[in-house]
């Protein structure tokens, strides 16, 4: 450190935070005690209500850790109605994939995932799917707002064809980049359509507060923001020009992307993609206090309705 002060290199606040050790994640979650405990509090910080009727008065089984309200009778564990509903995998599992998939900044693949878990992989990939859903769902609570950055992108595309825009197997997706005295703050990767003026019409109207300013590269759809009540800026990059400093941190996000998603996990498919970017998403929009992000997330799961493996699959998620 001392070293580094002296050659007068600062160091990035963010990336050498403390975060969440390992030996301090188990003594929090070490027990399947603990996970219901934490999780328990997390669903209801106030106390127990009935999911049928909001009754607060209940009887508790420790054995079958099933609660009994007073009122309508009913019965209803932590987990029912949210994404970890009718899992058989011990919670310990489950909270220590939500530690390794939020302080991962590249992510982690469902095959390692396994191995850390001691679960097959079929188990552990939709461990991390339901979690990655989770992720997806609470991003969409948000909108970027301020000076905002934005370009088009895509995903995939690793078997032949048509190379560039349009071309086949490749998942097209908007990338936006809130800034603040031109530093990141926070990061938005949506799949689209495709990229045409309806198609960023409808994204900007979702996903940007009116009134912000976004800057893109001059592509036309991207004008089309000014449809949903924002100002544009475009600059005219490529074509042997320098790339636009204006542009930098989507740029920069784009990199880190490939290496986070298609580096760690060599191949995401379509109908998943979504998920993927989420990922991505939720970590960096989070990545200021990197030692809260467990206890975040599995607080999320608590208030995510259940995703089961038909519906994982079958599903085609629209940006």
């Amino acid at each position: 450190m001392g070293k580094l002060r002296r050659q007068g290199m600062a160091r990035n606040p963010v990336q050498f935070q403390k975060g969440l050790g390992l030996a301090e994640f188990n003594l929090r979650y070490g027990s399947e005690k603990q996970c219901h405990g934490a999780l328990i509090q997390m669903r209801w910080p106030d106390g127990f209500l009935c999911p049928k009727c909001g009754g607060g008065k209940y009887s508790y089984s420790a054995a079958r850790r099933v609660f009994q309200c007073s009122a309508c009778r009913a019965q209803t564990t932590v987990k029912a109605g949210t994404i970890l509903h009718k899992s058989r995998t011990p919670l310990t599992k489950w909270f220590l994939a939500i530690y390794l998939l939020t302080q991962s900044k590249n992510d982690i693949a469902a095959l390692e995932l396994a191995r850390q878990l001691g679960v097959k992989w079929d188990t552990a990939w939709l461990i991390k799917q339901k979690l990655m859903e989770a992720m997806r769902q609470r991003n969409h609570i948000y909108k970027l707002a301020g000076d905002v950055q934005i370009d088009d992108a895509y995903l995939g595309g690793e078997r032949p064809g048509k190379p560039g825009r349009g071309a086949a197997n490749k998942t097209p997706f908007v990338i936006a980049v809130e800034t603040r005295e031109n530093k990141p703050v926070y990061t938005q990767l949506r799949r689209v359509p495709g990229f045409t003026c309806a198609a960023i019409r409808s994204y900007a109207t979702a996903n940007i507060a009116p009134g912000s300013r976004v800057i893109s590269d001059g592509l036309a759809c991207f004008t089309a923001v000014t449809e949903a009540g924002m100002d544009h800026r475009a600059i005219v990059t490529g074509g042997g020009r320098p790339s636009a400093p204006e542009l930098k941190w989507v740029n920069t996000g784009l990199g880190n992307i490939k290496s986070a998603i298609t580096g760690t996990c060599r191949h995401c498919s379509h109908q998943h993609a979504d998920r993927y970017l989420a990922a991505y998403e939720y970590r960096f929009n989070r990545r200021f206090q990197l030692d809260k992000m467990v206890e975040r997330l599995a607080s999320v799961t608590m208030l995510t309705a259940p995703k089961p493996y038909h519906a994982i699959i079958d599903a085609e998620i629209s940006g």
